[in-house]
């Protein structure tokens, strides 16, 4: 499997969530659903690296937001990094 940059990884999240919104998908209230507001989780995701705090603090903020992402095909590959890293930062992974 090829290996992103983060960079690389930041333009695509951007895109896709711009699509998103383009295309009207539902976007919870008072949270700014942005796929790339959890970059400081990307390390732990695609590794077995453990979150930092910064990391569960961006992804508590965009909890609401998870099961959009989680449902979002073109962040398929991250779904069991972001659950994973999700639960180690002591939340509870949301059924969508």
């Amino acid at each position: 499997m090829k290996r992103l940059s983060i960079s690389s990884l930041c333009v695509l999240v951007v895109a896709v969530a711009s699509m998103a919104l383009l295309t009207g998908a539902p976007v919870a209230d008072a949270v700014d659903c942005n796929p790339s507001e959890l970059s400081p989780c990307l390390p732990a995701i695609t590794s077995s690296t453990p979150p930092t705090s910064s990391c569960c603090q961006k992804m508590v903020e965009q909890t609401p937001c998870l099961c959009g992402y989680f449902k979002n095909p073109e962040f398929k590959p991250y779904v069991t990094g972001g659950k994973r890293v999700a639960a180690a930062c002591g939340l509870t992974v949301p059924e969508c």
